[in-house]
């Protein structure tokens, strides 16, 4: 009967509920004079009978005027209490006018008052009957959930979700001793000692972290104490949309990896912020990427004239752009935007751009980062990232560009890859050009990893956690620095605002992660368990791979110690070694001319030569440089003895030409 009933079209359900309305307020009438009439008779006038249809007709339409056939039965809460006490009083006061105006005084005030209080309990406990009714066994595919924390915010989150269909709150958590024991709408709060004994009673699937107000080294400290439970841990909607009544079921979000691994928030410096941008003519290339497109979305609000886009991706490109507009609309801002399919190796055309839009700044983001490609693919990795740095450098002088700023990273610090080795050689074109060129102010940012770019492990690790596993790891003890990327952006552009010339600025990662930690902290996030010997129930496992060719345990953001700090707490200036201009020019093109002539041995000895922090691996770097063309057998005996494995052998043994 139940599926039946909620089948129904709304006004239908409206209609049975205004029937159930006026077929009992009159009975309720006619025993609330029977009451006051002390029962000495069965047998009332007839007025009372029409006194007791008015009571119908009187009440039904102050009903639909509050409301109380607007609300839906299943998701009803104390709210309707006041909303039937409002009625019930308006219509009891109407009937009670109306039956003292009578002739013949059958009626005494007593009579309404008796009718009034009856007609209160029968409107709520109706509505009230109904909901369990209809609500019955509703919660066995809810997901049941602890809140932690019972303050205002999980108070008003509990509020938030119980009509809903997702969760089913069990209990609350409370660090605080005088909350615990206490009752919050009907759910009783317990410490979060308490919280595995809980988990295991009710078996509860996800906790619901209701403290928005904390910082993320004190979500930290909790989030530690719940990671060796194998429940989802998920995060509140903002404390403001809380408390405006404007959260919803979808605003509590499963907490990310980022959420751990970002720090507390530093004040930007709105000053730095806008130093290069607003009111400037801005250029981004590798707009499409990771930190480009941040850095574009960060660019437009802080109002530049013009935002130039250029990447050689189409597909990139094109995302950006759209979103770029959307901003752009909903902002009002009138930012010219202007996209731009091309390489930054194109000089004349990115001269010509940077001309013809009176370009002031520019942020150099386009580059190849992926360590194993760019390893099997050294001269491409070599013109973009090295020359494609040259040939916008160039173009930037030719267009009289006022500041110049290269994203780098932490890879470019004794490198043991071609990625790192190039993104170095980037850093020393830079240094080069700005002791030689008065007019731009070239400057260089580096940094670590950042949470959720292409390529990251946590979108990989994502992948395969919801696939049911394994992770694949190259290593036990390998370790990166984090950083989110709107807070890499956001340092970028103030780095850049204090450059002088020449400048290595290194942003502050804080501590390095242990991948595997990271892997782990993953999978408990999902509410699953890494399966290990002591822990064989698990779901997840970990496969150690080896690192990859060129790839570092541990990576560093400093070649020397020679470093100071900056008006920003999070960066710091770097004093490194460099080359003069006509030293570095005479190198780049001895490099230039091995990598025309395909000559990859020629390659690597100018790239150490160049770069010379430059240590490939030794286990396997001279079989990286195998050169297309050599002695097949030779190759793969000399990959055998070097303890390469066969699919990693077959992969090095493809010719690295491009």
């Amino acid at each position: 009967m139940k599926n039946i009933f909620l089948s129904l079209p709304r006004n239908q359900k409206r209609l049975i509920a205004a029937t159930a309305d006026v077929l009992c307020l009159p009975v309720i009438f006619y025993f609330s004079a029977l009451l006051q009439a002390q029962g000495h008779s069965l047998q009332l006038p007839a007025q009372y009978l029409w006194i007791a249809l008015a009571a119908a007709m009187i009440s039904l339409p102050v009903f639909v005027h509050f409301g109380l056939y607007r609300a839906v039965i299943r998701y009803i809460d104390q709210k309707i209490i006041f909303t039937a006490l409002r009625a019930v009083t308006i219509s009891a006061l109407i009937l009670t006018v109306l039956g003292l105006a009578l002739p013949g005084g059958l009626f005494s005030v007593k009579t309404f008052v008796i009718y009034w209080l009856f007609a209160i309990l029968y409107v709520l406990s109706s509505r009230f009957l109904a909901r369990g009714f209809l609500s019955q066994n509703s919660h066995l595919n809810k997901a049941r959930v602890a809140i932690y924390g019972a303050g205002q915010a999980g108070s008003l989150l509990a509020n938030a979700i119980m009509p809903g269909n997702e969760y089913l709150p069990i209990a609350f958590i409370d660090d605080d001793p005088q909350r615990v024991n206490t009752i919050i709408r009907g759910i009783k709060v317990y410490p979060s000692s308490e919280l595995d004994r809980l988990v295991k009673k009710y078996n509860i699937t996800t906790v619901l972290l209701a403290m928005p107000q904390l910082s993320r080294r004190e979500q930290r400290v909790i989030l530690d104490r719940l990671a060796m439970l194998t429940v989802r841990i998920k995060v509140t909607p903002p404390i403001s949309n809380l408390v405006k009544g404007n959260a919803r079921v979808e605003d509590v979000r499963q907490i990310e990896i980022e959420d751990l691994l970002s720090r507390d928030v530093v004040a930007p410096n709105t000053e730095l912020l806008s130093i290069c941008i607003t009111g400037k003519s801005v250029m981004v290339s590798g707009a499409g990427g990771s930190i480009g497109s941040e850095l574009c979305r960060q660019i437009i609000a802080l109002e530049p004239t013009k935002l130039i886009l250029l990447d050689i991706s189409e597909f990139a490109l094109y995302t950006i752009e759209q979103e770029l507009r959307e901003i752009r609309a909903t902002g009002e801002l009138s930012v010219e935007l202007v996209a731009f399919v091309g390489s930054a190796l194109e000089t004349e055309k990115c001269t010509r751009i940077m001309s013809s839009f009176a370009v002031d700044t520019v942020y150099h983001a386009a580059a190849y980062k992926h360590v194993p490609l760019v390893e099997h693919n050294p001269i491409e990795g070599i013109r973009n990232n090295a020359y494609g740095t040259l040939s916008m450098a160039r173009a930037a002088v030719a267009a009289k560009v006022n500041c110049f700023v290269l994203i780098s990273t932490d890879k470019a610090v004794r490198p043991t890859n071609v990625m790192g080795a190039t993104k170095r050689l980037a850093e020393l074109v830079l240094q080069a050009f700005a002791r030689k060129e008065t007019g731009t102010c070239f400057s260089m940012v580096r940094f670590g990893n950042v949470l959720g770019s292409s390529g990251s492990v946590v979108p990989l690790f994502r992948k395969q956690i919801a696939g049911g596993g394994p992770i694949t790891l190259t290593h036990p003890d390998i370790t990166r620095y984090f950083m989110t990327i709107p807070e890499a952006a956001q340092l970028v552009i103030q780095a850049g605002a204090m450059g002088k010339g020449g400048d290595v600025f290194v942003l502050d990662m804080g501590e390095p992660v242990r991948i595997a930690d990271l892997a782990v902290r993953m999978v408990h996030l999902s509410g699953q368990e890494v399966k290990t010997p002591d822990t064989p129930a698990g779901t997840i496992e970990l496969n150690y791979v080896g690192l990859r060719p060129g790839e570092k345990l541990y990576e560093e953001l400093l070649i020397g110690s020679n470093v100071s700090g900056t008006d920003h707490p999070l960066i710091m200036r770097a004093q490194e070694a460099e080359f003069e201009w006509p030293v570095l020019q005479q190198m780049l093109q001895q490099l230039e001319d091995a990598c025309v002539r395909f000559d990859h041995n020629a390659i690597r000895l100018h790239l150490q030569k160049i770069v010379q922090e430059y240590a490939p691996s030794s286990d396997i770097s001279d079989n990286i440089w195998l050169q297309a063309g050599q002695d097949a057998a030779a190759n793969r005996a000399l990959l055998d003895a070097a303890g390469v494995t066969p699919g990693v052998r077959d992969h090095l043994m493809m010719p690295a030409i491009r």
